[in-house]
């Protein structure tokens, strides 16, 4: 399965997820943001999680830097928002269909003409949240499952703490279908759409609205309550995207391309437009045979784990579908060729991050559908 990133704003946000998650293992980046990347409780997904403090200047930096990074399947940003509708309930669940950044506009002699910027949820990524919402099975662990809501999300950066101030008549006049209000989404919604249109989904759970009583309802521990609620539907869907196909890459070129150059042979690069890595070797030893190819493959996995390239989740888990591929391979039934080729794209999929593990399974998936 591959990664998906998760962020988030506040230390109570960060810990709703991190609470989720076996085994977190630190992850250091350069520049010294730090990530926790483990695998969560009730499935596979891998999650690198990360706090990126208020207001969508940061949470657009650290969004790109998740981005580049990890290259997730998907990137979930999770929180607390003020609901801005009457039919919205507290602890209540709001999904954002598309993200307004509210503070765009030009002042002019009479008055403040708006001019907001507009990302969409990805198609895909919202028909997965909604199936999810209508299977119900994401809040069976919560006391009561409280509604989701599908619909805009306002982003800016204040905090609206009032429904009587000029701030917040202008907020309804000019963004009337907003259901939630809050201060990451702009940002991290368009550090997605500079990645070749990377899912992004902002999660949010109503822990005040807006109005006023936003001390009351933080004494009264909503946002706990809030984040709980909204924490558990992204576990959930960071379980669905992680499953899925990945589509931002080109089905038609890899992300590496590898040049090989025999004997005394010297290669170059000649292309239009490369995207990825690029990487000039000498020509490995290819195995010849599927038995030959999983032999190798095993012993590369094992040096990938003595490397601290994989962690010991995912090292156990890659193990147990090679387990499975070895099975089907010494099975003589009619679809054996089919439960081999499944198990290794499993495989290929748990050990995604360790480039060389991920291209030598291409070739054995190769061998695999070769087989008569």
């Amino acid at each position: 399965m591959s990664l998906v990133v998760i962020l988030t704003a506040l230390d109570l946000e960060y810990q709703a997820i991190r609470e989720k998650l076996i085994n977190p293992r630190l992850h250091r980046h350069p520049q010294g943001t730090r990530f926790e990347v483990g695998r969560l409780a009730d499935g596979r997904s891998r999650v690198a999680l990360a706090h990126v403090g208020k207001g969508n200047h940061s949470a657009a930096v650290l969004t790109e830097r998740a981005i580049a990074e990890f290259q997730p399947a998907a990137l979930l940003f999770v929180g607390v928002a003020g609901a801005l509708h009457p039919d919205i309930a507290l602890g209540d669940v709001v999904v954002a269909t598309h993200i307004y950044a509210f503070h765009g506009g030009t002042s002019e002699d009479d008055r403040f003409r708006s001019r907001p910027r507009v990302w969409e949820t990805s198609h895909a990524a919202e028909q997965i949240a909604q199936h999810l919402c209508r299977s119900g099975a994401w809040g069976k662990d919560l006391d009561s499952r409280p509604d989701v809501h599908f619909g805009p999300i306002a982003a800016g950066e204040v905090v609206l703490n009032s429904r009587l101030s000029s701030h917040a008549r202008w907020i309804r006049d000019n963004y009337n279908d907003a259901r939630a209000i809050e201060m990451e989404g702009a940002g991290v919604a368009q550090a997605g759409q500079l990645n070749r249109a990377l899912p992004v989904v902002v999660i949010r759970g109503i822990s005040d609205r807006a109005d006023g009583t936003k001390e009351t309802t933080d004494r009264e521990r909503w946002q706990q309550r809030a984040v709980a609620n909204a924490a558990a539907f992204a576990a959930a869907l960071a379980e669905e995207l992680s499953t899925e196909e990945p589509t931002r890459r080109s089905s038609t070129m890899p992300d590496t391309t590898r040049n090989i150059a025999k004997g005394n042979a010297r290669v170059g690069v000649q292309a239009g437009t490369v995207h990825g890595g690029i990487r000039i070797s000498p020509e490995p030893s290819r195995p010849t045979d599927l038995p030959e190819a999983l032999l190798s493959f095993r012993t590369r996995l094992q040096q990938a784990r003595a490397a601290e390239r994989l962690d010991e989740v995912t090292y156990k888990a890659a193990e147990a579908e090679l387990a499975v591929a070895d099975q089907a391979l010494n099975t003589e039934t009619p679809d054996r060729k089919n439960m081999l080729t499944l198990a290794l794209k499993k495989l290929r999929g748990l050990v995604g991050d360790v480039a060389e593990l991920a291209a030598e399974l291409t070739v054995i998936i190769a061998l695999a559908q070769a087989l008569s």
